[in-house]
């Protein structure tokens, strides 16, 4: 199931043409190895990036969740990307994009793979009892501009109970474990991103 085909790198022009029309996704970026794709991403946006920018990685060298914990992401095994957002929301009401972010990612599991998948709140995915998948959310106020909002999300597809470190073999789980078949990244990005946008803008668009 772990195949050399499922690990080739992401095509950032392919998404973007899955995505024309969307907010989410209208510029995709895939670097090779970061640090961070929320370090990145915001790096990008005081440079002049715009809002829907999706920024994806194929390898985290210093991934986090929450509380600073850290978050493994291995060469091509995972979705690990960032999307920049500028919604009408203070700082302190980041976990309403934190809820819309888990929320999501969930119900997109439970579509395309036919997998229960819950929200641990405040940030976490699960499937069959383990954590497939995590968001972090951080913002950065803007005096008299639109506030940033990175908002990062962590996806486990191709790992097998091998790949994850001790401390992780009994929590964590892969998607491609719990569907017990191959899964397609390029394909499962696209759709994730679609429905992350449809749900952003029924929830913060007016």
């Amino acid at each position: 199931m772990d195949s050399a085909e499922f690990r080739a790198p992401l095509n950032a022009a392919h998404l973007e043409r899955a995505l024309a029309g969307n907010l989410i996704g209208r510029r995709v970026v895939v670097l090779e190895r970061v640090t961070s794709t929320n370090d990145v991403a915001l790096q990008m946006a005081h440079q002049g990036a715009a809002e829907g920018l999706v920024l994806f990685a194929e390898e985290q060298t210093a991934g986090r969740g929450q509380r600073g914990n850290r978050w493994e992401s291995a060469p091509g095994h995972g979705l690990w990307f960032s999307i920049l957002l500028h919604p009408d929301l203070a700082p302190a009401e980041s976990i309403q994009l934190m809820a819309w972010a888990s929320q999501s990612v969930a119900a997109t599991i439970g579509q395309e793979f036919s997998l229960p998948a819950t929200v641990k709140p405040p940030n976490d995915i699960y499937v069959a009892e383990r954590k497939v998948a995590g968001v972090l959310v951080e913002m950065r106020a803007r005096p008299g501009a639109p506030h940033l909002a990175i908002v990062g999300i962590g996806i486990n597809l191709s790992q097998s109970a091998a790949d994850f470190s001790p401390s992780l073999k009994t929590t964590a789980i892969s998607l491609v474990t719990a569907a017990g078949r191959s899964i397609d990244r390029q394909v499962f990005a696209a759709a994730l991103l679609r429905d992350l946008d449809r749900t952003y803008r029924a929830a913060f668009l007016p």
